[in-house]
């Protein structure tokens, strides 16, 4: 008898064996589709691409001193960036040699926590159009963010419906101008204040529309 048992024991090892190597491989595979979906992370927004600080530097060091026959480099032309806020902050519009971007405040365009558009949503979103149409853009981004209360996941959920929703409103008021959208909501991401306190989520809360400028209108600015 023991020695039947023993043996049962020992065919009983190699499946056990089995099984475990099966969750093993099962415990994988799903980590790496999980790594797979993070691959797909939306990109970061242009111009919110982390910079290093600037060097501190002493005005009286020797070391700044041009060397006998040494001269200075050509002067060159920083690019110039125009930022126009309307009161309150609702609107805010920011003009550089190459591109215009409109940021709207998510109270002026939804309701609280939601994406459906209020009433006085398309107006504000229809001038936007205008101005793209104005530039002659075929390329549009518009991006979704929100403040930093509540869970990541749902803000990441919530801006993108939002950014969404505004596209659809440019979509129609653009539909024969064969624009390509890119549309991406961001959450919590690249604030531009504070996420302290409500003045300063008031303006994270926000959908930005971004295009390039039209090359007669550049070259005029």
């Amino acid at each position: 008898m023991a020695a039947t048992a023993r043996k049962r024991r020992a065919r009983a090892r190699p499946a056990a064996a089995a099984v475990a190597a099966a969750v093993l491989f099962a415990g994988v595979q799903f980590t790496m589709a999980t790594g797979a979906y993070a691959d797909e992370a939306p990109s970061t927004p242009p111009g919110t691409e982390a910079t290093s600080p600037p060097p501190e530097v002493n005005g009286e060091s020797n070391g700044l001193k041009l060397r006998d026959g040494a001269t200075l480099a050509p002067a060159k032309v920083l690019p110039l960036i125009s930022v126009v806020e309307s009161e309150g902050g609702e609107e805010r519009r920011e003009d550089t040699s190459e591109s215009v971007k409109f940021a709207l405040q998510a109270e002026v365009l939804f309701g609280k926590d939601s994406s459906k558009l209020s009433s006085a949503a398309n107006a504000r979103i229809a001038a936007v159009a205008a101005e793209i149409d104005k530039q002659g853009a075929t390329k549009v981004r518009v991006f979704g963010f929100t403040d930093n209360l509540g869970s990541s996941a749902h803000g990441d959920v919530l801006s993108k419906q939002r950014a969404e929703a505004v596209h659809g409103v440019l979509e129609k008021e653009l539909a024969s101008a064969g624009i390509t959208y890119e549309i991406r909501g961001y959450g919590e991401q690249y604030p531009i204040a504070d996420n302290s306190n409500e003045e300063g989520r008031k303006k994270n809360r926000r959908v930005e529309i971004s295009f390039p400028r039209g090359e007669a209108d550049s070259s005029q600015s």
